[in-house]
Parts: C-alpha cells; sequence; structure tokens
C-alpha cells in the first residue's frame, strides 16, 4: 500500500557546489564579471553568483 500521506518521499542527494571558475588574467569580460560575482556574494544573491560563473565558464571557450 502506499498512501501518499503516510509513504515516505525518496531521498535526497545534496553534493558540494561547483568550484567557481577563476577569471582570466587581463581579460576585461572576465574582471567585470568577477567583479560582479564578487557584489552579488557580499548581498547574498547567490542567483546571480550563479549566473556569472555560468557566463564566466561560457567565457573562456573564447580565451582558447
Amino acid at each position: 500500500m502506499s498512501n501518499p500521506r503516510t509513504t515516505m518521499a525518496a531521498p535526497v542527494h545534496v553534493v558540494d557546489p561547483p568550484v567557481s571558475p577563476e577569471p582570466g588574467s587581463g581579460c576585461d569580460v572576465c574582471g567585470a564579471l568577477a567583479r560582479e560575482r564578487k557584489e552579488a556574494a557580499g548581498v547574498g544573491n547567490w542567483s546571480t553568483v550563479a549566473d556569472c560563473n555560468v557566463e564566466l565558464r561560457r567565457h573562456h571557450g573564447e580565451h582558447t
């Protein structure tokens, strides 16, 4: 019998967050994204921190 009121949900698996990418040395775009990420982290805006990390990872492809 599986009554949703009495049956436990499946376990949640929590993993460590990914390591934040480092900005490219001397790159203005990387520098701006790193500054924005730092400011966002300072006020607890983790959504913007994550967005900046995504943009940094995408932008790193342009360095190669």
